[in-house]
C-alpha cells in the first residue's frame, strides 16, 4: 500500500507526457490526403501501363507459373528501383474478368495466388505501390521480377481516372 501514492504520481506524469506529446506525434505522421505518402514509403519509381490480356497472356501465364518462387521474393522485398503496374484493362471485373486461358491458370495456382496477394498486402512497399494506383490486392494476377530491383505487377483492373 505504501507504493500506491508513488504509482498514482507516476501514472499522472506518464498520462500528462502522452497528452502533451500526442499532437507532435500526429504531425510527424504522413498526411493521407495526397500522393506523397506512397511515394515516401515506396521510394521507387512507380510506372503504369495499360495492356490487353490477349497481348500479355504469355507473360502473365509464365508469371503465374512462377508464383511459388515469387512469393519468397515478395516477402523479402524491401527496396525497389522500379515498380511497373500493368493494367490488363479487358480482364477487369467490369469487363467480365480475365480471359479463360488466364483464369484457368489462376485457378490452377489458386492457393499460391492467394498467398501472393496476402504477401503483397503485408509488404508496405508493394501494398502502397498498388494502393497509390487504386489496385486491390485481389486484382493482382501475378508478379514478375525482371531483376532484383524491378518488379512487374499484372493486375486485372482499369487504371484510376
Amino acid at each position: 500500500m505504501a507504493n500506491a501514492p508513488r504509482l498514482a504520481k507516476w501514472s499522472s506524469v506518464i498520462a500528462a507526457t502522452l497528452f502533451v506529446a500526442a499532437p507532435h506525434v500526429a504531425l510527424a505522421a504522413q498526411p493521407l490526403d495526397s500522393d506523397r505518402p506512397a511515394a515516401a514509403i515506396v521510394d521507387s519509381n512507380i510506372r503504369q501501363e495499360e495492356a490487353l490480356s490477349r497481348t500479355e497472356a504469355g507473360k502473365v501465364i509464365t508469371a503465374i507459373d512462377r508464383t511459388r518462387d515469387n512469393i519468397g521474393a515478395v516477402r523479402k522485398t524491401t527496396k525497389l528501383d522500379t515498380v511497373d503496374i500493368v493494367f490488363l484493362t479487358d480482364a477487369a471485373r467490369s469487363e467480365g474478368g480475365p480471359p479463360p486461358v488466364i483464369e484457368n491458370k489462376v485457378k490452377q495456382h489458386k492457393d499460391d495466388v492467394a498467398e501472393l496477394r496476402q504477401e503483397i498486402e503485408a509488404n508496405a512497399l508493394l501494398f502502397n505501390a498498388i494502393d497509390s494506383r487504386r489496385v486491390l490486392a485481389e486484382d493482382v494476377l501475378a508478379v514478375e521480377f525482371d531483376n532484383p530491383r524491378r518488379i512487374v505487377i499484372y493486375a486485372a483492373a482499369k487504371p484510376p481516372k
